[in-house]
């Protein structure tokens, strides 16, 4: 006899529940774009320090270069 016949109605709605469940997928975009923001996050983090000195240094050029302005009164 097969096992599936002594079950009860409950123990097939929860599988039932559980099967759905896992095969659901609506949360997974979300997820995934989170994971994706995640990434990018850690990546601007761990970009930015070198950055940042090498835009000081080419901004000191740059004013290097100007010309003092005359102050205005």
């Amino acid at each position: 006899m097969p096992a599936f016949v002594n079950t009860s109605f409950q123990e097939i709605t929860m599988l039932s529940s559980i099967t759905r469940f896992l095969r659901d997928e609506e949360g997974a975009t979300a997820i995934e774009y989170g994971i994706i923001a995640g990434v990018i996050s850690i990546a601007i983090v761990a970009v930015l320090p070198g950055i940042a000195d090498q835009l000081k240094g080419v901004f000191g050029q740059i004013a290097a270069a100007l010309p003092a302005a005359p102050a205005q009164e």
